[in-house]
């Protein structure tokens, strides 16, 4: 392959193409600088003219990630309209999608070690993709008086740990590990028990 100077428009993209790729077959810390560049079609100089090091080019896979996920979570949610239910449950569905769609994006936003505040830039993608939930849960609790309301940012946290837990032990193909049940169904059941325990959609009758 010709090597391309760093000069070239897309090498900052190229090489978080190249990181990507790379994460998803050796993980995010099974990798060099070197090898991105290598794939990359540049020298490993190159690289330092876009990143300091391995976990700076980490960092803006994952922003990148939480930008198309925040934008993956809005359309599940403005989908799931007119109602307030199906759309906050359609945001649990869209983080199984994402997952499975962005293999490389989704370790590098959750499972690298690396700290949303790594940079602003990376605080302020992550921020975003937060707010789409926090958005559906206002919506869904809206009618409960103030002084009976859960707080959104707690139970949309809270759907967040439960579609986080469900996508790492049976979304993601855990070694020696099969869900009993597809993992949609899980999520959905969940979110279920979790809301009606809280009062925020009526108990089954």
């Amino acid at each position: 392959m010709p090597k391309r100077g760093y000069h070239h428009g897309n090498l900052r993209l190229a090489l978080v193409e190249s990181a990507l790729s790379l994460i998803e077959d050796k993980g995010p810390t099974g990798f060099t600088l070197s090898e991105a560049a290598k794939k990359a079609g540049v020298t490993p100089a190159a690289v330092y003219r876009h990143f300091a090091g391995r976990e700076d080019l980490i960092a803006e896979a994952a922003r990148q990630g939480y930008e198309i996920f925040a934008d993956v979570m809005q359309f599940a949610y403005d989908s799931g309209q007119p109602s307030a239910l199906a759309a906050f449950e359609a945001t649990g569905r869209a983080y199984l999608a994402f997952a499975r769609r962005y293999p490389g994006h989704y370790i590098a936003m959750f499972e690298s070690g690396i700290s949303v505040n790594h940079s602003p830039e990376l605080a302020s993608a992550s921020a975003k993709a937060r707010g789409v939930l926090e958005r559906a849960a206002s919506e869904l609790s809206k009618h409960i008086p103030p002084e009976k309301r859960p707080p959104p940012a707690m139970f949309s946290a809270h759907i967040w740990a439960l579609s986080h837990g469900v996508v790492e032990l049976f979304a993601r193909n855990s070694p020696g590990t099969q869900a009993p049940f597809p993992p949609e169904d899980l999520l959905e059941t969940g979110i279920g028990i979790y809301l009606r325990g809280l009062g925020l959609i009526p108990a089954d009758k």
